[in-house]
């Protein structure tokens, strides 16, 4: 038995967002842009809301807000193209993430298999179709198939407590 037992730290109620949204937080994630092209337009948003979810059939995840007004646009087209940036990626992240630009302005792309937006600052990127969507709260988990996928050497960018950072694996 040990004399430095600690307290546990402060808990509060999950329904104070503040609180909730502090303590995901200090869970670091992945920066994700999904893009699409629909009806001639290109559409795409960022997102850190991003798991693999099977590996047979090949299935992932991600949660856009269901205040999102660009979700609306990227439904619809049924594919999309999921771009895991790398770290020098900061600022695509910033502009995907901003309402009311043309968030495609001076990004470089090149298109996938399925013909949708791959990012040039993409360190990995998944084509994918539109397999199914569920409720999730104020959010809509989306999931994926799929389709073509790859990637580049280099190190990916994070996001957590509020900043993005870069992560690099032990080689």
């Amino acid at each position: 038995m040990t004399d430095n037992i600690q307290p546990p730290p402060e808990h509060l109620s999950p329904t104070e967002a503040a609180h909730f949204r502090r303590v995901l937080g200090r869970y670091p994630t992945g920066v994700v842009v999904v893009t699409t092209r629909h009806e001639g337009e290109l559409h795409g948003m960022a997102f850190n809301s991003f798991i693999s979810v099977s590996m047979d059939p090949p299935l992932v995840a991600f949660c856009p807000a269901r205040s999102s007004s660009t979700w609306p646009h990227i439904r619809p087209a049924g594919k999309f193209v999921l771009n895991i940036l790398d770290h020098e990626s900061e600022e695509i992240s910033r502009r995907f993430a901003t309402r009311g630009i043309d968030r495609f302005e001076g990004v470089a792309h090149h298109p996938a298999p399925s013909g949708m937006p791959i990012l040039e600052a993409a360190i990995a990127w998944l084509d994918c179709t539109l397999e199914a969507e569920h409720d999730g709260g104020d959010h809509t988990i989306v999931v994926a198939r799929v389709e073509a996928l790859g990637l580049r050497e280099g190190d990916s960018l994070v996001f957590m407590g509020g900043a993005y950072g870069r992560f690099a694996a032990a080689r």
